[in-house]
């Protein structure tokens, strides 16, 4: 990358990390690409040049924001931490994501936006290898049921992810994030309780 590109890109990164703090924190409505800009410190042409429309921006912010947070759970799958660790980590970092990002910016996640379903997709199917292989490895390590395949627990991931986007838990809400807490739980642990001997 020559010193021209780099610069652009670290414009880019600014002018994307400008954006979801003001989106975080004013809601993407109340926000302008003016704000945004100054933040910054860029013109609005530039913004517009290398993100069009304040609606294409905001799903470059969402996309990114999605891209960044399935890389931090693929180096949490490749750390040394226990099965048991990682899988309650990876779990549990969804809601903190839920419970800190503004929820105009999850809405659409919820929504058929066709460039953001496409995206997800995307980014999902670069990941499953990884999550097939943190699978098979906590199988190896006996935690993982050797009844089920991993297709069939990646294809519960998936119908998990398709009904938590029927339910509208992201709305901010301290009753919203007690459910998505309560989701993961029952995710995670299940819902029953073991009996006594």
């Amino acid at each position: 990358m020559n010193g021209y590109q780099a610069r652009t890109e670290m414009k880019k990164e600014r002018i994307r990390k400008a954006a979801l703090e003001l989106f975080n924190k004013w809601g993407v409505e109340k926000v302008s690409l003016a704000q945004i800009a100054k933040h910054a410190e860029v013109s609005p042409v530039t913004i517009y040049n290398y993100f069009g429309t304040k609606p294409q921006l905001v799903r470059h912010v969402i996309i990114t924001m999605l891209e960044e947070a399935w890389q931090q759970r693929i180096v949490l799958l490749q750390s040394n931490l226990p099965f048991h660790e990682k899988i309650e980590k990876m779990f549990f970092s969804t809601t903190e994501m839920a419970e800190n990002v503004a929820p105009e910016l999850l809405e659409p996640l919820l929504s058929n936006d066709p460039e953001i379903v496409t995206a997800v997709e995307n980014i999902y199917r670069k990941y499953e290898p990884e999550l097939i292989s943190f699978i098979e490895s906590g199988r190896d390590e006996g935690y993982v049921n050797p009844g089920v395949s991993s297709e069939t627990i990646l294809l519960y991931f998936t119908i998990l992810k398709e009904v938590s986007a029927k339910i509208k838990r992201f709305d901010g809400s301290e009753e919203a994030a007690r459910q998505t807490r309560e989701l993961m739980e029952i995710v995670f642990y299940g819902f029953l309780v073991k009996p006594s001997c």
